[in-house]
């Protein structure tokens, strides 16, 4: 159902004679499946965009059996070797190498682990750019106290050094800047300013090598939020994939917009 909205909408924002679309029907059906989006209380884009890819997954996946051995019909192997893929995991899915390595006895171990947004942090309160937060999310950190790993070879748990790569870069790569962030006990958002690339964005650096060449991205679209945590404003920018010019979207206003707009302080998702 949700997926068949969404397809709805796609079609009256492509191939419909109108200035602008309200998403009504498809916010109504996903309302039913996740209850928080249903009120007409502000939530969070990121959170509502993660329902959205999920909803759409299910509703579009295909199950593939990836079988070691051909004429296993044993169903428990069956069930162990399948793999769910859509038109979303194919465009948004990426995947990270963590490289754990114990520093007692210096043995690394590998876990992958997919993603579909990456959230960075903010380094700085007052400016920053993009690749601060890049820089910030792929170095090196060390796990002590309560985070300490079970090595399997020294038995115990002990410090360990972590470290991600990207192993497999998605088509479309997002990114969530983490502006809400605790303090204490009370919830604060970051006005931080943060420049990013239109174009030539390089993730190379934080890639396996095998990726460097296919690791240039441009920006396609960027999700703003104005305000404050409960009391604020979203709206869109989006490149027009056709005649490459930049828009606002915001409600039932639509504009074109310069490149040189396209760059604000109240980015909050990026689309590369």
């Amino acid at each position: 159902e949700s997926a068949t909205a969404f397809g709805s909408l796609l079609s009256d924002m492509w191939l419909g004679e109108f200035d602008c679309v309200s998403p009504e029907v498809f916010h109504s059906v996903l309302g039913k499946r996740y209850l928080a989006f249903s009120k007409r209380t502000q939530q969070d884009a990121q959170e509502f965009l993660i329902c959205v890819l999920n909803e759409l997954h299910e509703g579009l996946k295909k199950v593939r059996a990836q079988l070691k051995r051909r004429g296993v019909t044993d169903a428990k192997a069956c069930r162990g070797s399948v793999s769910e893929t859509s038109i979303i995991t194919e465009l948004f899915e990426g995947q990270l190498s963590y490289d754990i390595t114990c520093l007692e006895c210096k043995t690394t171990i590998d876990r992958p682990e997919s993603f579909t947004v990456l959230s960075l942090p903010i380094p700085s309160k007052s400016m920053c750019s993009l690749e601060d937060c890049l820089k910030c999310f792929f170095q090196q950190d060390v796990l002590t106290w309560n985070n300490q790993i079970q090595c399997s070879w020294c038995g115990t748990k002990q410090d360990a050094a972590v470290k991600a790569t990207i192993t497999k870069a998605p088509p479309i790569i997002i990114f969530h800047l983490k502006r809400f962030e605790w303090q204490g006990k009370h919830k604060r958002k970051l006005s931080t300013d943060i420049c990013y690339p239109l174009s030539n964005l390089d993730l190379s650096p934080y890639s396996s090598p095998l990726l460097c060449k296919d690791a240039e991205y441009s920006l396609c679209a960027v999700v703003n939020h104005s305000g404050f945590l409960d009391d604020g404003h979203y709206m869109a920018f989006c490149k027009h994939s056709v005649t490459k010019n930049w828009y606002s979207f915001d409600d039932a206003q639509i504009t074109k917009i310069p490149n040189s707009s396209v760059q604000t302080d109240t980015a909050y998702l990026l689309f590369y």
